[in-house]
């Protein structure tokens, strides 16, 4: 599917949540720049998380608490394992952030974590990015195992995408 714009890849986002529920693990995948971020602050304003959704470059993981009083019922943790990716052992650091203590709990959204976190969870969602030349997004979900093929099937259509 393409999104036009960052507004558009947010909405998405948003959208996607209302698919998700806890124990629920994406990994975010694609380029600098492709709108991974801006896709987990869609999914975070869907899930009615407190607090900005933001990279969490220089923390590596982030929880962001539901925000009960608006309706949200489920914590989100954030995690960006771009910098893990340049170690000897990246799933060994991934271990030692002990994600899979709150993966059952929360919906878990790793950038950069394809190789690495696959593991936390039987059945994950795969989400592709790519940033094409006129700065629209290409968004591609791919479903590994459980019921993901069913959730995502009955997620309406970006309002962007050409018909």
């Amino acid at each position: 599917m393409i999104l036009k714009t960052v507004d558009d890849t947010r909405d998405f986002g948003s959208r996607l949540a209302g698919v998700l529920r806890a124990g629920d693990l994406l990994v975010l995948s694609g380029p600098l720049g492709a709108g991974k971020t801006a896709l987990a602050q869609g999914i975070g304003r869907g899930l009615r998380v407190l607090g900005d959704v933001t990279s969490p470059t220089f923390v590596i993981a982030r929880v962001h608490r539901p925000d009960r009083a608006a309706g949200g019922t489920v914590p989100m943790v954030h995690v960006d394992a771009y910098r893990l990716g340049n170690v000897t052992d990246p799933r060994a650091q991934v271990d030692d952030l002990d994600l899979d203590a709150s993966v059952e709990d929360s919906v878990t959204l790793v950038e950069w974590g394809e190789g690495m976190v696959e593991q936390l969870s039987d059945a994950y969602l795969e989400v592709r990015i790519d940033r094409r030349d006129d700065d629209s997004r290409t968004i591609a979900l791919i479903p590994h195992h459980g019921d993901w093929p069913a959730r995502i099937a009955d997620l309406p259509e970006p309002a962007s995408e050409p018909a």
